[in-house]
């Protein structure tokens, strides 16, 4: 039986990798009771279990932990606190972005992935970076809007 070890939220953790279906999402839910990145689809095609993976967004509902041996993950509960939000939590808020909030968590660590890479990006390049990522409540306007804000927050320090 292999043993993987993998870093979540700054956290090591030592993972029994014998269970090839194990995927990360599980692990993140059934295991260690993360439960603010969510289940979706289980296809990969809506965005709402992304985490970040090196500072990569991917969805967690297909990577399985056997892959995962040495890398870093950033789930939404290692972005901000209550007292503390993020940047980009705080922009989602102040803008009206979250609705019902199911999205929320995928939508903010896109943003995040997207803001680290491009500081100033334009509403093409935003709405591009959201390609992977459903909302069923909004237009996408308040989220664009929320992203466009949290980068100006970002640069201003």
């Amino acid at each position: 039986m292999e043993t993987i070890t993998i870093t979540i939220n700054e956290r090591a953790y030592e993972v029994a990798a014998h269970h090839e279906k194990l995927t990360l999402l599980s692990f993140l839910r059934d295991v260690l009771d993360m439960t603010g990145t969510k289940c979706g689809c289980f296809t990969g095609d809506c965005g709402a279990c992304k985490v970040l993976v090196d500072g990569e967004p991917v969805n967690s509902c297909l990577l399985k932990m056997e892959k995962l041996n040495g890398r870093r993950v950033t789930t939404i509960e290692g972005i901000g606190t209550p007292e503390a939000l993020d940047p980009v939590q705080e922009a989602f808020v102040k803008m009206g972005a979250i609705q019902c909030g199911y999205c929320t968590p995928g939508m903010i660590i896109t943003t995040k992935a997207l803001l680290a890479k491009n500081p100033d990006p334009s509403e093409q390049e935003i709405r591009s970076a959201l390609g992977n990522n459903l909302c069923r409540c909004t237009g996408y306007v308040k989220i664009v809007q929320a992203i466009q804000e949290a980068a100006r927050m970002m640069r201003k320090g």
